[in-house]
């Protein structure tokens, strides 16, 4: 039995001896593509040596003695922090994720395919200005330098992903940022899914002019009611009880949800509200949580002067920023840059689509997809002269499109001479908002709205190219319309000078949280579907309470978490239910009910994640817009899991006889609004006590708003998740200025998924106490120290200092890398 018992004992130990030297393997190897920030490296590429000074939180400062050297300086600080989130954007544009994940990620290489981004990029190489091209050419130089210096000391693949996920890596070339750019526009582009849910709205709905309630147009639109699609679409009646496949999102998917398509905030003050005489500028664009954050913070010296803020890994420009004489933002504009087309397929030849001057054959390519550990699979994809066939899975497409028919695609990101990366390396050199506004004319997609300052001026400009309509398009761009009708065909693009324009407002303050900024008649609107209806009336109440702003007022709105609609909603709905009634017994549901309507109605819609109020008021919503549509839209509710403030209005105040949604059809009594709302509020406390207990008053917000930088690959791994993702407790909501957009759906619905990934606030008067802060850290290794270190300080609502004196970067650098050019031989 001994002899038996140290047996066992010597396996064991050997056995955790391997396990410990595995781990330690692993450890090293992985490790060994842990960046090295103070170093001299000899590379081919440059004109002159360049500089790069990490400071303190990990910002290289780039400094080269001519532009193409600091983007070559660029190129390489990317690769050094953000190699595998680089790969990963290039995969994805090219539509080559199978040859890395297998079969999971067929369907969004399908499509990426057929909407064929990388060759358009590679076509828009030419249109670039002399200046782009060559800063194009010297950025990815810097990557590939720093390929070669992976390859020749042997620094573990450069990732610890590209280790895990052994692949091999091509180059890079300038095509490959542009394409990077296009697929930013996938990522924020939502206007397809607004058409096909529209249709679909139209089909499952027993009264058409019920649509106006539940995809309600911006207040002020004035516009008339469209027919409903099964009259505007021949076949379309057979598709009104069409099957809806419920599919999981996958991390690695670009195609947002459409409540997830873009969001952000920015506004600014001229020297006449500001305390310090000089010009303001605050900037947050919100894009889904990963980790790392889609941004990495960096400084360039240029021929023109220093430039500092957020990048985007792949491509070589500030997107929002400042320089000494300039300061830029950007918001979604939520222009209306995509129409879907019902194609009429010739039932005598599938091969050809139906124009206005008769049938006509697709534009057809053959494409190889490569899977991993699986066949390949041909692709034959087709265009028409509106644009590229989709499939009809993808956004649902197939639910609106009748047999015989397909659906493609108008998008002005489909451009094969885009010139929008042009548009962005000549704002970066701009010196002031008239120079600004004119780079502004190349940019072509994805849309937005950018505010500008300089030392005397503030400005809005929307950018992009606006597709021009014809007056009597059938849909008016807000559902799928037959291609083959010459009026629903674009006419081309507008000029420049229709884009919205807003210079030197009387007010002095301009802002944008993704608000309606027009109001033009149809085919001059810019957009049906905005982004925001309620975040802009409590920014207009916190830059109308001061006759003068500071740095730190623009910070204390960006990090603002008052609920404009959680104070305008719930005196609405709760109406009947404030203060009526005896005091129910202890126990029951009555009881509980009664403790929650006390609790709200204290409550000053402040979404601060201490508080329980935050948690009862966002399950109440969720609950009752459910309560209120679920009967009339069956399975097609799961697409309005968020609660739209301006629907639920609607149906409280009966406009236009909205308050209809409350009586429940199947049942034989008339429910009403109130009766509803009490229904809601109980199922809302049911779901509460089976997930967080009964106790109430001991409820925090922050509990079930967890911002979710998850890494989109190993995020699911166990164990490994531990390590690579970054879960915080957030204040914030759907609605509030700090945004914080919950998940909508799943088991944890009110996760933080969507918000600031980056903040900016630039100070004209004392340029470098400007400020900034991204959201997890700026390397994308999860070994680094620089992963997460900025992460509490972004939920912390803290920045670091936004300066371009290289003294101060150097006085706490953690690192300076010298590249040096090669000699030639």
């Amino acid at each position: 039995m001994a002899s038996i018992f140290k047996w066992l004992l010597r396996l064991t130990g050997g056995a955790i001896l391997l396990v410990l030297v595995a781990v330690l393997g692993l450890y090293y190897l992985l490790s060994r593509s842990l960046p090295d920030y103070d170093k001299s490296l000899t590379v081919e590429g440059l004109s002159a040596p360049v500089e790069i000074v990490r400071d303190h939180a990990n910002v290289p400062h780039i400094f080269g003695q001519a532009d193409a050297d600091t983007f070559f300086g660029l190129g390489y600080a990317h690769a050094q922090d953000r190699l595998w989130q680089m790969v990963m954007l290039r995969r994805t544009a090219q539509g080559r994720l199978s040859e890395v994940f297998g079969p999971r990620t067929l369907e969004i290489d399908k499509v990426m395919r057929r909407f064929d981004l990388h060759d358009l990029a590679r076509s828009s190489v030419a249109a670039q200005t002399p200046e782009t091209l060559r800063a194009l050419e010297a950025y990815a130089a810097g990557v590939n330098a720093r390929l070669a210096e992976i390859n020749a000391d042997a620094l573990g693949r450069g990732a610890p992903e590209m280790f895990l996920f052994n692949a091999p890596m091509a180059p890079w070339q300038p095509a490959d940022s542009l394409a990077i750019l296009k697929l930013m526009a996938v990522q924020l582009s939502s206007h397809l899914e607004h058409e096909v849910l529209r249709a679909r709205t139209s089909l499952a709905l027993e009264e058409a002019t019920r649509i106006d309630d539940i995809l309600p147009l911006a207040p002020g639109s004035g516009l008339a009611a469209l027919p409903d699609y099964a009259s505007l679409m021949p076949g379309a009646e057979t598709l009104r009880h069409a099957a809806l496949a419920e599919r999981p999102r996958d991390p690695l998917s670009p195609f947002n949800p459409r409540a997830f398509a873009g969001a952000s905030n920015a506004w600014a003050a001229a020297p006449a509200r500001s305390a310090s005489s000089g010009t303001l500028l605050a900037n947050d664009p919100h894009l889904g949580f990963s980790a790392p954050a889609i941004w990495y913070l960096a400084r360039l010296e240029l021929e023109r002067g220093g430039v500092i803020g957020g990048t985007i890994p792949g491509m070589p420009a500030i997107l929002s920023g400042r320089s000494n004489d300039l300061g830029w933002g950007l918001t979604s504009s939520y222009l209306d840059d995509q129409d879907v087309h019902i194609e009429r397929l010739n039932p005598e030849n599938p091969g050809e689509y139906l124009t206005p001057e008769g049938y006509k054959p697709f534009r057809t390519a053959r494409s190889i997809i490569r899977i991993k550990d699986a066949e390949p699979v041909t692709l034959t994809l087709r265009w028409t002269d509106n644009g590229p066939v989709l499939p009809g899975s993808h956004a649902d497409l197939g639910t609106v499109t009748p047999a015989g028919h397909v659906a493609s695609l108008s998008w002005t990101a489909l451009d094969p001479a885009d010139t929008t990366m042009s548009a962005a390396i000549a704002l970066m050199g701009a010196a002031s908002v008239t120079e600004a506004l004119a780079a502004g004319e190349l940019y072509i997609a994805p849309s937005q709205n950018v505010l500008l300052v300089d030392n005397d001026t503030i400005a809005m400009k929307t950018l992009g190219a606006m597709p021009r309509r014809n007056a009597q398009h059938e849909s008016q761009g807000r559902m799928p319309s037959r291609g083959w009708v010459r009026q629903n065909r674009w006419q081309g693009i507008s000029p420049y000078s229709a884009n919205p324009e807003f210079i030197a407002p009387a007010g002095g303050v301009l802002g944008n949280t993704n608000n309606k900024t027009v109001d033009r008649p149809f085919p001059l609107h810019v957009s049906f579907v905005w982004g925001d209806t309620q975040r802009i009336h409590r920014w207009q109440r916190l830059m109308q309470s001061r006759e003068v702003h500071t740095r730190d007022s623009f910070i204390e709105a960006q990090l603002d978490t008052v609920s404009f609609t959680a104070r305008s909603l719930l005196p609405l709905i709760g109406a009947n239910l404030w203060f009526t009634g005896e005091a129910a017994p202890d126990g029951t549901p009555e009881r509980q009910r009664q403790r929650a309507l006390d609790l709200l109605s204290d409550w000053n819609g402040e979404m601060n994640e201490h508080l329980p109020e935050p948690l009862i008021y966002a399950a109440w919503m969720r609950a009752l817009q459910d309560r209120l549509i679920r009967d009339d839209l069956g399975p097609l509710s799961r697409e309005f899991a968020h609660p739209d403030p301006v629907f639920i209005e609607r149906v409280y105040r009966d406009i236009d006889g909205a308050s209809a949604w409350c009586d429940v059809r199947q049942s034989s009594p008339v429910e009403t609004c109130t009766d509803i709302a009490r229904m809601a509020l109980d199922d809302a406390l049911v779901w509460i006590n089976e997930r967080y207990g009964t106790a109430l008053e001991s409820l925090r917000w922050g509990d079930a708003h967890q911002a979710t930088h998850d890494h989109p690959v190993l995020g699911d791994v166990p164990v490994l998740r531990y390590f690579v993702n970054i879960r915080q407790s957030t204040s914030g909501g759907d609605n509030t200025l700090q945004r914080g957009r919950t998940r909508g759906a799943g088991p944890e619905p009110f996760q933080n998924v969507h918000g600031a990934g980056y903040r900016g606030v630039y100070d004209f008067a004392d340029p470098d106490s400007s400020v900034f802060i991204i959201s997890t850290g700026q390397s994308g290794h999860f070994l680094s120290r620089h992963y997460d270190d900025l992460a509490q300080l972004w939920r912390r609502g803290e920045y670091i200092p936004m300066s371009l004196d290289p003294e101060l970067a150097r006085a706490a650098a953690v690192g300076i890398t010298l590249l040096e050019p090669a000699v030639p031989q």
